[in-house]
């Protein structure tokens, strides 16, 4: 039902310590070790940093350089959450929330969620871009700060969160030469500015330097653009076709006709403006089509995307014009999953986004915009029950700013497209746990069309009701059903009432009203022709089967059977998953516990491709029963663990349904009796596992040491590397210096160094060193 963030295609990652996401950087970092310094001593000493300063000046680099810095600080996660996309304040904390896979099925707010999923560990948040939405930012900030005491948080913002406790860091433009005078060669490369166009035209044109010729130009290059990197870098990729005389020249010409932009805007700012329009003005005309065109995106985009979108009367050859504009550093070409993807810098896009506003054709281009979308989403959902499944789930996650900004569009148009675009969703919304936000999209929608008795109004009833009930906001979900059972006149065609009995069965199933439950979805799942509706055929089956679990073993084997049956004859993942959890747990209640391990663990291992935690959960905690009952009660204790760090990620209640909370509390009680002292260790190392290592540990894949209960036992845990490494760490070595004692990579080095960490339960090199000394033998 929700994913995990994914380190390659269909593979899992966990919520543990050592867990985060950061970009690769795509390009070298130049300069700023006096504000590297700065920043990296500011998160030692307080809590929430932000870096301000212009657009264009560096923040996001600057930011991103300091966290992967400071990765061994923080054993429990260092995590960029990328906001330039979000302009709805509504949507900062499922952005949070869906960046750190912190899902919730409780109905909680998703505030409280994700405190409760970051309650304990040390972690650090980057918050990127934060100026658009920066009051529900500083509200969040302000709330996780509060009651996460592990937590520090990085942001960047043109403007401050205005918090009590927020150290601010200006971010100013890369130093540069003065313009007065002539400097050789090794003085001036020594300035950042210089020494950041040099590099980045050494990239646009190989064996590009600086020289006794050009260095005088490129420094006043720097000085007229003020230091500002975007600018710089903008500049520098014209040397592809440009000298820098040239360019100098051209930026001398430019900004002495432009007076326009000098009245009431900050100079630096005023800079950054007309040297992106200086690199508009240098395109082709087709190029500046392109450019206006592409601004529309929000989030980043693919080949098809551009052409079905922009390709109509477009004056050229589309992918020359793509390619030329990412050669002039127009657009960021990044390969995702294998695909190459396409985004613009925010202050990029926002020059294209006023040069669009001012021209024709907008309307045309905004509707193809919104129908290009509309009819992705419809794909999706044609083609969800299949062995496409994730990479659809992907795809439209990939798409998600998009197609936020195509659904805004057809809310204005009012023409009745919002609806079929909403509805299309609803699978992925609760396959990647964004309940809020799909509840949002069905209740603006339908907003704004009248009650009329068709299948797409009872679909679109049933899944605003199955999103509130899931969220456990009973009272809507009832009154969703309601509406879909009052419709002007009994819908006729069959579907459709097969969508209005799964309003008020799921509504009736999450109130507690099982018998009800039972009825509607029983009548939902024998209406003819519901086999041509895949989608609608398993939800109802694997609601019907959740119905009986626990107190209708024989009958919930039944409805499960069929769901899986159906799930593994159309090659689906989500629903087959929680089919095999649901028949591994009424197996093993019917008394045939190998075969309940068998389907247990079957989904165990598919949550390899669906990335879903909750599942994770639901399949380690009944693992963790059987062994309980088997007698291998340090392996349930370890795995009960594990199977308590994902429910705190996904917010879930003890148990899935309550009718098993019986279970829990029986094995607990067993466990806690057969270990008593050694308990906590046990749990604590289950829950200290990565979501690969629990999967793996728990499947019987690889052996796992018990966490040491004394000091000194530690040893058995690291590594015969990871303990040299160690050693060398309480010598005092940088991991420079231990890199070239070892003859290993830096790299290498870094990541011996987050295991030691984590595996040990430190946060920084002193208890390592500490660490050391207390456990060396003695004689």
């Amino acid at each position: 039902m929700a994913d995990v963030d994914t380190l390659g295609p269909h593979q899992a990652s966990g919520p543990s310590p050592g867990h985060g996401r950061l970009p690769a950087d795509l390009t070298s970092f130049v300069g700023r070790r006096h504000e590297l310094t700065a920043v990296r001593g500011a998160l030692t000493e307080c809590r929430l940093v932000t870096l301000t300063g212009i657009g264009g000046v560096g923040k996001t680099r600057l930011a991103l350089r300091v966290a992967t810095s400071v990765r061994r600080n923080f054993p429990d996660g260092v995590w960029l959450i990328e906001l330039a996309d979000v302009h709805d304040p509504d949507f900062v904390v499922d952005v949070v929330a869906t960046t750190l896979g912190v899902r919730d099925y409780t109905g909680r707010p998703p505030r409280d969620s994700l405190v409760e999923a970051m309650a304990e560990g040390a972690r650090l948040l980057v918050l990127d871009n934060c100026e658009q939405v920066v009051d529900a930012v500083a509200e969040l900030v302000q709330t996780l700060l509060e009651r996460c005491a592990g937590l520090h948080v990085l942001t960047t913002s043109r403007e401050l969160l205005g918090l009590g406790c927020e150290t601010v860091i200006p971010v100013s433009p890369l130093t540069t030469p003065s313009r007065d005078r002539s400097q050789p060669v090794i003085k001036v490369s020594r300035f950042d500015a210089v020494a950041l166009f040099a590099e980045r035209a050494a990239s646009a044109v190989p064996g590009f330097a600086l020289t006794d010729d050009n260095t005088a130009t490129i420094a006043k290059i720097c000085a007229r653009l003020d230091g500002l990197p975007l600018a710089i870098e903008l500049a520098a990729a014209r040397t592809r076709a440009l000298s820098p005389e040239q360019i100098l020249q051209r930026l001398i010409e430019r900004r002495g006709l432009l007076t326009w932009s000098s009245r009431g805007v900050p100079p630096r700012q005023q800079t950054l403006k007309w040297s992106i329009g200086w690199s508009y003005d240098l395109c082709t005309p087709e190029e500046q089509q392109l450019w206006r065109r592409l601004s529309l995106f929000t989030g980043s985009f693919d080949i098809d995307d551009v052409e079905h979108i922009c390709g109509e009367d477009c004056a050229g050859d589309l992918l020359d014009i793509l390619a030329s504009l990412v050669d002039k550093s127009i657009i960021v070409r990044e390969d995702a999953r294998g695909r190459a993807r396409y985004r613009m810098l925010d202050t990029v896009r926002g020059y294209g986004r006023e040069q669009l506003d001012e021209t024709a054709g907008d309307v045309n281009l905004r509707l193809r915009f919104r129908d290009w979308y509309t009819r992705m989403a419809l794909d999706a959902e044609a083609d969800w029950i299949s062995p496409r499944q994730l990479d659809w789930s992907d795809r439209l996650r990939g798409e998600l700013p998009n197609m936020r900004e195509a659904f805004d569009f057809a809310i204005a148009e009012n023409d009745g497209s919002a609806l079929p675009f909403a509805a299309a969703l609803y699978p992925f919304w609760i396959a990647r746990g964004l309940f809020a936000e799909g509840r949002r999209w069905l209740h603006r929608a339908l907003d704004q069309t009248h009650r009329q008795p068709t299948t797409l109004q009872a679909k679109s009833l049933f899944a605003a009701a199955i999103l509130a009930a899931f969220q456990g906001d009973l009272t809507v979900a009832a009154a969703r059903a309601e509406d879909a059972l009052a419709l002007e006149s009994p819908p006729a065609d069959p579907i459709a009432r097969a969508y209005v009995a799964m309003a008020a069965g799921i509504t009736a199933f999450c109130s507690g009203d099982l018998e009800q439950a039972r009825v509607r979805l029983r009548f939902a799942a024998d209406t003819p022709g519901v086999d041509a509706y895949p989608q609608l055929q398993l939800e109802a089956l694997s609601l019907l089967g959740w119905a009986h679990v626990g107190d209708h073993t024989s009958q919930a084997l039944t409805f499960q059977g069929r769901a899986l049956a159906i799930a593994q004859g159309h090659g689906e993942y989500i629903h087959r998953g929680y089919s095999l959890w649901a028949n591994g747990v009424d197996t093993w209640r019917s008394g045939d516990r190998e075969h309940a391990t068998e389907l247990l663990e079957a989904g165990l291992r598919l949550t390899r491709q669906t990335r879903d935690p909750l599942m994770v959960f639901t399949c380690l905690q009944a693992l963790a029963w059987l062994d309980a009952e088997n007698g291998q009660v340090r392996r349930a204790a370890v795995v009960m663990g594990a199977a308590d760090a994902h429910r705190r990620l996904v917010g879930s209640n003890p148990v899935f349904f309550p009718n098993l909370l019986v279970h829990q509390n029986t094995y607990e009680e067993t466990v806690r009796e057969a270990l008593a002292k050694t308990l906590d260790a046990a749990h604590r190392e289950g829950a200290s596992m990565t979501t690969a290592d629990a999967i793996a540990y728990t499947l019987g894949e690889q052996s796992r040491e018990p966490m040491p209960d004394t000091p000194g036992q530690e040893r058995t845990v690291l590594t015969k590397r990871e303990h040299e490494v160690a050693e060398l760490v309480a010598e005092g070595l940088t991991n420079k210096e231990i890199a070239q004692r070892l003859t290993i990579s830096r790299r290498t080095v870094d990541g011996h160094v987050d295991h030691i960490l984590t595996k040990l339960g430190f946060t920084s090199r002193v208890q390592v060193a500490s660490w050391i000394t207390e456990s060396a033998p003695t004689d």
